[in-house]
């Protein structure tokens, strides 16, 4: 099913690994993402850092469907749906596959304000990434490694603005003048550009285009200031080297996926990973 959709549009591989990973920022890796607001839940999909921004709920539903019938009924949660989406669009795209643990259960609930609070936005400075990927168990290594999921996939012109207009010490001149071009200084806030050279390829222009100032997005470069940092090196290292890149990023999600997430009698099971089941 991820082949498909990735078939029908690549764009869609980006959104789904996106999906994972603000899922798993949010009270941990439970499925809260795919829940549909009701007049007595207010939740993830309207927070700030997903409105009108995350994408592939509907591959979620068709995948849920696929899998339930190749099943035999509701045995796999939408959790772990996510996690496999992302590792499946992962390898899709031309990256290394990497094993998934399995076996979460899906929250109840979800919350808006949990998810404004805790998924990093793409505003922050190098010190501020830090803070938020330590408060969710994961390090600096981590950060630099998992933000090269930004060799995938566009960024709205509404994120990165302020970037090409005001950050010129930190960005490539030449590289400002092309995204003015599509990206005005008021308006076309959803005109989009890829964030990278290569949006539908998993491979390390990511990293290349941070080494020569032109991370679309600020919180990217911040990863790399040439200041001979540690993210510096990290940085460097991945633009060089694929192979090392394709390994620790498996090695970062699965680590990632294995953010506070139900089991046992925690949490249930959905039927439709956009409602709660009913009792």
């Amino acid at each position: 099913m991820v082949d498909q959709a990735i078939a029908f549009e690549s764009r869609m591989g980006a959104s789904l690994v996106r999906l994972h990973f603000h899922d798993c920022f949010v009270n941990g890796c439970d499925g809260s993402i795919l829940l549909d607001d009701t007049p007595t839940l207010n939740g993830e999909k309207t927070a700030v850092p997903n409105n009108n921004s995350l994408r592939g709920f509907d591959v979620v539903d068709r995948i849920k469907s696929a899998v339930n019938l190749a099943c035999l009924g509701n045995v796999v949660s939408c959790a772990d749906i996510l996690a496999v989406a992302a590792r499946d669009s992962v390898v899709a795209l031309g990256g290394s596959s990497y094993d998934v643990l399995l076996g979460r259960r899906d929250a109840t609930t979800a919350s808006r304000d949990a998810a404004n609070a805790n998924v990093p936005a793409p505003f922050l400075d190098l010190p501020e990434l830090i803070a938020n990927f330590e408060s969710h168990g994961l390090g600096l290594e981590d950060l630099v490694v998992l933000s090269g999921a930004h060799t995938l996939g566009f960024s709205r012109c509404v994120i990165f603005r302020n970037r090409i207009y005001n950050e010129t010490s930190t960005i490539d001149g030449d590289f400002a003048t092309s995204l003015q071009a599509v990206c005005p200084p008021s308006g076309d806030d959803d005109s989009l550009s890829q964030l990278d050279d290569s949006p539908a390829s998993f491979d390390t222009a990511y990293y290349q285009d941070l080494v020569e100032s032109k991370g679309l997005l600020h919180s990217d470069q911040q990863l790399f200031k040439g200041d001979g940092s540690l993210a510096d090196e990290l940085v460097q290292k991945y633009s060089e080297k694929p192979d090392a890149f394709w390994a620790d990023f498996g090695v970062a999600m699965i680590k990632m996926g294995n953010m506070s997430p139900l089991t046992g009698s925690d949490g249930e099971i959905r039927k439709n990973c956009r409602v709660v089941n009913s009792n």
